[in-house]
Order: C-alpha cells, then structure tokens, then sequence
C-alpha cells in the first residue's frame, strides 16, 4: 500500500534553466539573418564592381577569406566547433572590404579583418557578445595604424609640366566629402546618387545603400528606427546649418537642398558613408538596442555623432567613429527605454 501510494503521488516538475530570450521564432536563425544581410549587400557589391572592376573583388576575397581563417583558428584554439556555416564571419568581412578603397594594401586589408575577429568578436566571447560592431573595430585600428598607406590612394600624382616636379592633384582623386572638406568642391547630387565618385568600396553609390537598406528593412532583419534616426538627424543639422547661411549669406531653395555649385542638406545624406553605415553598420542587433525607443535614440546619436564629426572635426568623415561611440553607450539605452509591463504606473 505504501509503495502504491507513493507512485500516485504526483513528481515534481521539472524545470529547465536557460539564457532568454524564450519566445523564439523558429526561422529566425543567425544564418537566415546573415543571407539577408548578404543579399541587401548585393547592390552595393554591384555598384563595387562596376566602379572598381576586379580590384573590388580582391579586397572581398581577402576580407572574407582572413575572417573566416581567423575564425577557424580561433576556435580551434579555444576547442569550440567552427561557427563559419553562420556566415557571420563572411559579412563582418565583406562590410570591412566595402567600408576600404579599392586599392588598399593586402596587408592592410589581412590586418585589419583579423583584428575586427578577433579583437572585435572572439576576445569578448563571440558572436551575441562582442559589444563593439567588428567590421569598425577593424577599420578603425587599420585607419589608426597604417593612415598614409590608406590615405594615400585619395590623391592622384600627375607629372604636369615639369615630369621631375609631380603636382598632387587633390580635386580628381579626391572624395566627395575630402573635396569637401579641403577644398570645397562640391560632388553633384546625380553622381552621388549612382556612385561614380571615388571612396570606399561601399559608399559611393547612394542608390545601392537605399535599394538593400529597404530590403533589410522590409524583411525586418534591420530595425527601420535605426536608419530613420540617423537620417533625421542628419537633416536636422544641415537644415539648421543651411537654414542660417541662406539667412547671413543668402540663397535660395536648390543651394538649400543641394546642387552642382552647392553642398546642401541632400548632398550631406547621399555623400559620404552616412546611408551604408545606417542601413548595414549601426543595425547590428547585438551591438544596437534591444527596444524599438531606444533604437531611435541610438540611431538618433549615430546621426549626431557622424554630423559633428564632419563639421567639427579634421576628419571628413564621422560614421566609424560615430557607430563605435553609440555602441559604448547601448547598454545604458538599454536600461533607459525598458518597456513597463502592463498594468503597471
């Protein structure tokens, strides 16, 4: 009677103790995100090869190839299995390739993608860890590091006159915003838009980042509040810079908007990296917010930061810089935009 009666008493549940989120959809899987990601890269690997031919894809394979090289390595070493069927190593590799010129050095290019690996991913214990983006934790340690050797390709030697006397010419070899910036030329808004302008591989044309950028967004693997505060904010502060030039200086609606004699508020959103950093850059999910608000204020900050940096800084341009700052202050958005529970005041 005793042992009947014990096996009628009902067990004990059992209760299973794992890291969240618990609420999961099945088909949402780090690999299906990164296809996505490769996929809105497309026109922008397009836009690439048609500009920059087969020199563009050398710095893809090498990219690439030493990211996944390092990957493998670096979980050998730690005695874990290869995570590269994710093809989160092929994306941080080809965003860093993109965010390069067309003839950066091979040791440039090896350096930085072992860096953003290991450095930007492996040293904080991989991939939905790391909080710098990698792709930036490796431009910006090759930008800091080997500056003339990237530097260099933005001007074009010409013997002129007197071919042992070389003049630098700095307008044709120049990018639109270090023309900008040194000399104030001023890129037209069509060649901005298509990309036959010189700079980084991924940058150039405007059109290319708005076509994947919507495809991201309308799959949802980007956050569209993201790229929509980067935006805003860049128009925000070139209409009130503009705003107060048409009023001490004059001019009228095409010098505001931006035109061939003119650097306006559309020329600031199509020049530059602004829309590839906002698009495939600062959507990152693990190093963005988790909370559709806070979002919007990293997004927001992004725009700022890349902003002041054009216009305040030596630098011609902001957007590494700009995504690597608000990646540093994501978990206190995180702590500042928790959604109460319902019910709650």
């Amino acid at each position: 009677m005793a042992e009947e009666a014990k096996n009628n008493e009902p067990s004990a549940p059992v209760l299973h103790v794992a890291p969240g989120p618990h609420l999961q959809d099945v088909n949402l899987t780090t690999r299906r995100m990164m296809l996505d990601v490769l996929i809105g890269l497309a026109p922008v690997i397009v836009a690439a090869t048609i500009f920059f031919r087969q020199y563009a894809w050398l710095q893809f394979g090498v990219c690439v190839g030493t990211c996944c090289l390092s990957e493998a390595i670096c979980s050998a070493i730690r005695r874990k299995p290869i995570p590269l069927p994710d093809l989160s190593a092929v994306v941080t590799g080809l965003i860093l390739a993109l965010s390069l010129p067309w003839n950066s050095p091979i040791y440039v290019s090896v350096i930085g993608s072992a860096v953003a690996i290991v450095l930007g991913k492996v040293i904080f214990g991989g991939l939905g860890q790391n909080i710098f983006n990698p792709a930036m934790v490796g431009r910006a340690f090759v930008m800091l590091s080997f500056a003339a050797a990237i530097g260099a390709p933005a001007y074009v030697l010409h013997t002129g006159e007197n071919p042992a006397n070389p003049i630098m010419d700095v307008v044709s070899g120049a990018t639109p915003m270090t023309a900008l910036k040194e000399s104030g030329g001023v890129t037209p808004l069509l060649a901005l838009l298509l990309g036959n302008t010189y700079g980084s591989l991924g940058e150039t044309s405007a059109l290319a980042c708005l076509l994947g950028g919507m495809y991201l967004c309308i799959r949802r693997t980007a956050s569209w509040e993201i790229p929509a505060g980067v935006i805003l904010a860049a128009v925000v502060i070139s209409s009130a810079i503009e705003g107060y030039l048409a009023a001490t200086q004059g001019g009228g609606l095409l010098n505001f908007i931006g035109n061939g004699g003119h650097w306006g508020v559309l020329s600031e959103v199509l020049g530059g990296a602004l829309l590839f950093g906002a698009f495939f850059i600062a959507t990152d999910p693990v190093t963005s917010p988790l909370t559709p608000k806070g979002k919007f204020i990293f997004g927001l900050g992004v725009g700022i930061f890349i902003m002041f940096i054009r216009k305040l800084s030596v630098y011609p341009e902001g957007v590494m810089f700009a995504v690597l700052l608000m990646n540093s202050v994501t978990p206190l958005i995180n702590r500042w935009t928790v959604p109460k529970p319902l019910g709650t005041k």
